[in-house]
């Protein structure tokens, strides 16, 4: 195999509030917390089990951004799609260090907000499906998989081909 992919799928939930910050160039960088919860039942005990994992994001796709800051908040479950990243800091006591954050670039990324109408953020949604997608390229033909049917072509009743024999 001669190339690799990076590519980080997550459904979760912000575990804060996007923070906006501009840099030198006037771009606009937004940041958050998504958490994601494995859950299973323990073998030896039957005790029900969680493990949440804290994912760091980081948008500098200004649109995304702009979503992000206006409809997300502490609590929101989204859907995103972006790449990981490891980046060098000096923290404010002198130290290097190093942390690795999911991504979602200038012209690539997803982000779809999955909390309807009727969801803890109230204001939100498509009222048909309670979704909100956001894309950052071009679609070149391809859905979401969070996707409605309705905007991938038609009810899910067209879609059933009346000539199969079964």
């Amino acid at each position: 195999m001669s190339g690799s992919v990076n590519k980080v799928i997550l459904v979760g939930n912000l575990g804060r509030d996007p923070e906006v910050r501009r840099l030198n160039s006037g771009d606009s960088v937004v940041s958050f917390s998504v958490a994601t919860t494995d859950s299973w039942r323990d073998k030896a005990t039957g005790e029900r089990k969680e493990r949440t994992e804290w994912h760091n994001v980081v948008i500098y796709n200004e649109n995304l951004g702009k979503i992000a800051e206006q409809y997300c908040k502490k609590g929101s479950k989204i859907y995103l799609e972006g790449q990981l990243q490891t980046r060098e800091y000096t923290d404010r006591d002198g130290n290097q260090r190093r942390t690795t954050e999911v991504v979602l670039q200038r012209f690539r990324g997803e982000l779809t907000l999955l909390d309807s109408r009727g969801g803890p953020r109230g204001e939100i949604g498509d009222e048909r499906a309670g979704a909100l997608d956001v894309s950052s390229g071009a679609n070149f033909g391809r859905s979401s998989p969070m996707e409605p049917t309705e905007k991938r072509g038609g009810r899910v009743a067209d879609m059933i081909d009346d000539d199969i024999p079964f």
